[in-house]
């Protein structure tokens, strides 16, 4: 999970960390591929930590409107949280303490063991302004208007080819490049799965009838549409038939859009004057390996799922925290390259987790048949079971993950960490700002070293009494705990993870 050696709760001494790749002057320790918001969460990350980041990205530098994210959801949230991001985005969005997946079935956010008890509502542009100018301003070398066309590797680093460029050389490269990733592509990668919906039509539009909740949603027969605001007059239209399976190509018209709204929700609010339509098809996919030597794959370019639930994004902005401060920690030279193979032992089972659970909403909310007396048992079994019902807000939410740990270590390794109460009226996500570790202990000395140093480890104390010793990665999650543990095991753990 996590420590120089790859294994988490590991406490004999760390070996020496491999010399990271020697590159020539002026050359980038990381090419990030895609500046969505894991990309760019991602080199944000990587900048702050002093690692040289070169972003690539296809597109001209503008920031879509035409993303179908609409969601943050509370572990995102800590994320962002702990990068002083979070309170700015909660100013533009706004917060649903409820959320309706289908028939009926609310689930209640509002009780949430963390900050953020509610999902917040906001299009993924806003997301990535705040994201971009964080990333620009830690000294990301942006690169707009270039399409990879492949890359090769060897056992010093990567090379980049670039459409109509120079080639670009790299000590490890992140694909961040979406569902058509072209990172994909050049390592070789299957992408298996299937295309769960087929001509789902999106349009941005104008509502005569402001719908009477922040996110509109149902399934109604063989039609399912979804209203949520832009914030700027505009809604963005989600909605499929199941009798209608064109291609992707055909165009779209705002009376089909109208039609298959007022089948889903009984009206359809007097829309008008669309300014963009579409259709797509949404799909299940995964990669067997979110690595391959020296390249990583993250986001959407490692597994796309259906909308259901708006966990996609936030799956990717949580790749990009994992891996982030494993590729910095192994550059600084502070640990061995070791580190970033749990990367796929930690990440790959959320993703497809997220796969399976996003599934299983839209199958449900689109059950006909013998699977509607399913759905009907599972929506009175939720009305009763607290624990499954708080198992899918977990998942839902991202909060309720763990990563493994190792046999024997303390039942708190590998967990999320919640946003602790610090001694002095501080907070733990507030601490962990700078891409730092963070040790929280009953003492006011707990015996560490000063090789650390404030930027690699921060030190604090728990407000209340608990005698519980913590260790925090850089992504919130629990690296090392003990019960009322002495100095020499409090630094055999520091030595072990740090480096």
């Amino acid at each position: 999970m996590n420590g120089t050696t790859g294994t988490p709760g590991t406490t004999g001494p760390a070996p020496a960390p491999a010399p990271a790749p020697a590159l020539g002057s002026g050359t980038s320790r990381v090419i990030v591929v895609g500046s969505g918001p894991t990309g760019l969460l991602l080199a944000g990350d990587l900048a702050a930590a002093g690692v040289p980041v070169t972003l690539l990205e296809k597109r001209p530098h503008k920031i879509s409107n035409l993303s179908r994210a609409f969601a943050l959801h509370a572990r995102a949230l800590e994320q962002l949280d702990a990068r002083g991001l979070a309170d700015e985005l909660e100013a533009v969005g706004r917060p649903l303490a409820r959320l309706n997946l289908f028939d009926g079935l609310t689930l209640d956010l509002s009780t949430l063991p963390s900050r953020f008890r509610h999902v917040l509502v906001l299009p993924q542009y806003e997301i990535e302004k705040v994201l971009e100018r964080r990333a620009a301003e830690a000294g990301v070398d942006f690169r707009h208007e270039s399409e990879v066309t492949g890359l090769t590797q060897d056992a010093d680093g990567v090379t980049v080819h670039v459409r109509g460029g120079a080639d670009l050389r790299a000590a490890y490269v992140v694909g961040a490049d979406g569902m058509r990733s072209a990172v994909r592509e050049a390592v070789g990668l299957p992408f298996p799965g299937r295309s769960a919906i087929r001509s789902v039509v999106l349009a941005d539009v104008l509502l005569a009838e402001k719908p009477a909740t922040l996110l509109t949603a149902a399934a109604v027969g063989d039609a399912f549409a979804f209203l949520a605001p832009f914030g700027d007059g505009y809604y963005r239209v989600i909605c499929w038939h199941r009798g209608r399976d064109v291609p992707d190509h055909e165009p779209v018209g705002l009376d089909e859009v109208r039609e298959i709204t007022r089948l889903a929700l009984g009206k359809d609010y007097g829309m008008h004057d669309a300014r963009w339509m579409s259709r797509f098809h949404s799909d299940e996919r995964q990669v067997p390996n979110y690595r391959v030597g020296r390249v990583f794959l993250a986001g959407d370019a490692a597994h796309v799922h259906t909308p259901a639930g708006g966990q996609g994004m936030n799956t990717g902005l949580q790749d990009a925290a994992n891996l982030s401060w494993k590729l910095a920690a192994v550059l600084h030279g502070h640990a061995d390259p070791g580190l970033l193979d749990t990367y796929q032992g930690e990440r790959h089972p959320v993703g497809r987790s997220v796969l399976r659970s996003s599934g299983a909403i839209v199958r449900l909310a689109m059950a006909k048949g013998p699977l509607l007396a399913v759905r009907s048992v599972l929506i009175r079994a939720l009305g009763h079971a607290g624990p499954v019902r708080r198992r899918i807000v977990g998942q839902i939410t991202g909060i309720g993950y763990r990563y493994p740990a190792p046999r024997g270590a303390h039942r708190l390794t590998g967990t999320r960490a919640p946003d602790l109460a610090l001694a002095g009226g501080g907070r733990l996500y507030e601490a962990l700002r700078g891409g730092r570790f963070v040790l929280v202990t009953p003492d006011p000395d707990p015996g560490r070293g000063p090789r650390y140093g404030d930027d690699r480890l921060a030190v604090a104390r728990w407000r209340s009494g608990r005698r519980t010793t913590v260790l925090v990665r850089p992504d919130g999650y629990v690296a090392w705990a003990g019960e009322d543990a002495r100095a020499p095991e409090i630094e055999q753990a520091l030595a072990a993870h740090l480096g």
